[in-house]
């Protein structure tokens, strides 16, 4: 890392402010090249983190804005090198032009996430933090943006790092026992190592049950509308969408495909997917549609199953209904079309298993009832306390990680208990040392590295 790399670290759009960025030992030297202050000394000679007015001129010295810079030199920066930012007009041709300048002037084009990589590399953010940064970027609800802000601010390090040391604690005190035998070191008792397995075991078990809410908080919870045709599941999956998103006409089965779409709902992101009606289907394409919408059941972790409150209960209602309660998922129970008939008297069933978690009465049309709905999802999958934000594991890699740590520390607990020899639970041990250590990135490899950062966006 002795080269100096810049990106537009802003959307390419026309927009308000429009921001350049360099990473490098030269990045004071190449600002110094494309930006003349308006009055005084150059950047290179000006204290850390000061905002400078001044000309960003392009290759050809020609002016093309007036703007701000800022540097701050290592190691007390975002990527722990000497760090240069130009805040301009968001204009795309003038910040193309600018990092053209940039780049003559002896910097490089950066990479997806090379700044954060930098600042992973140079110790000043660790593996977790540093997916943090893109979960933030990507954040499509309060409860998201809240973990990722507090894993960013070393929530789930700690949490981790809690575990980790306690179980190098056992190993070296272990390997002191060991290699010096002849110091007077408290022995290695069975009946401690039983207990700090049981209470490390404890722990993974208490992270790795997190990742079911930090993966659905990240990622939305996939949600089927179902019901019979005409049942109003598309003007509800308009309403909760704030627009006109699929078709609705008072023809029966005018939905035949699938059309998914994200809302946040009570504090939680949706992955609604509006579906064909549920009946006996009348032509090909009716039938294709009907398929993927049991389909679009199965993969879903919410159904709102819909009924319509203005007509009778039929055969194909129950249907759905009990579709629903048979898929194993939570499931909320919906009566459309409240501005109709008024509130509506559900009909009540024995359910075997899988009552509806809520029912609802309601005017997708009007609004009416919706926030019955949105209190209903929002029970369903409420926000973590603020003691647990950031403390949640959110990608598949980190449950991956945590979950080898955890069995790990438990093969050391079963081998413990079978009378195996401390060397041999302590291997164990290690073992979860080095599946922690991957998720923080104290041992990862560069293809994982390699792999994270790829999903950055050019200039974070």
């Amino acid at each position: 890392m002795t080269d100096t790399i810049a990106a537009i670290a802003t959307p390419m759009v026309p927009c308000a402010i429009g921001v350049l960025r360099l990473s490098g030992p030269e990045s004071a030297a190449a600002v110094d090249r494309v930006f003349t202050p308006f009055h005084g000394a150059p950047m290179s000679e000006r204290p850390d983190r000061t905002l400078v007015y001044g000309a960003l001129h392009d290759r050809e010295g020609a002016v093309i804005d007036h703007c701000l810079c800022t540097v701050s030199r290592a190691p007390h920066s975002y990527t722990g090198e000497d760090t240069a930012e130009l805040q301009c007009h968001g204009s795309p041709a003038a910040l193309a032009l600018g990092l053209e300048a940039l780049f003559a002037a002896g910097a490089r084009q950066a990479g997806p996430g090379e700044f954060t990589r930098r600042a992973f590399l140079n110790g000043k953010l660790d593996l977790t933090r540093a997916e943090a940064v893109a979960d933030l970027i990507h954040a499509e609800s309060p409860a998201a943006a809240r973990q990722a802000a507090g894993q960013l601010g070393g929530a789930l390090e700690r949490a981790v790092d809690g575990v980790y040391d306690r179980l190098t604690d056992l190993c070296a005190h272990f390997h002191a026992v060991l290699d010096y035998p002849d110091e007077d070191i408290a022995p290695f008792e069975a009946e401690e190592l039983a207990g700090a397995l049981k209470e490390a075991a404890g722990e993974l078990d208490r992270l790795a049950a997190t990742y079911e809410r930090g993966r659905l908080l990240n990622e939305g919870v996939p949600c089927a509308i179902v019901g019979r045709p005409n049942a109003g599941k598309s003007t509800l999956f308009n309403a909760l969408l704030g627009y006109d998103r699929a078709i609705v006409t008072d023809i029966p089965g005018t939905t035949r495909d699938t059309v998914e779409e994200r809302v946040e709902l009570g504090g939680v992101l949706l992955r609604l997917i509006d579906t064909a009606g549920l009946r006996e289907a009348e032509d090909t394409a009716e039938r294709l549609g009907v398929e993927r919408s049991r389909q679009a059941m199965e993969r879903a972790e919410l159904i709102l199953a819909v009924m319509d409150g203005a007509g009778e209960f039929t055969r194909e209602d129950r249907e759905a209904l009990e579709l629903a309660a048979s898929s194993g998922k939570p499931w909320i129970w919906i009566a459309s079309k409240r501005d109709l008939t008024g509130p509506t008297a559900l009909w009540t069933a024995g359910w075997e298993g899988n009552a509806p978690a809520a029912t609802v009465s309601l005017s997708a049309r009007t609004g009416e009832g919706l926030e019955a709905l949105e209190r209903a999802v929002s029970a369903l999958y409420p926000a973590p306390p603020a003691s647990q934000a950031g403390a949640l594991l959110t990608n598949a890699r980190q449950a991956e990680a945590a979950g080898r740590a955890r069995e790990a520390v438990r093969r050391g607990a079963a081998a413990l208990e079978a009378g195996m020899p401390p060397d041999a639970v302590v291997a164990d041990v290690e073992e979860a040392m080095s599946a922690l250590g991957e998720l923080t990135g104290r041992t990862v490899r560069e293809d994982v590295t390699a792999r994270i950062f790829a999903r950055f966006c050019v200039g974070k």
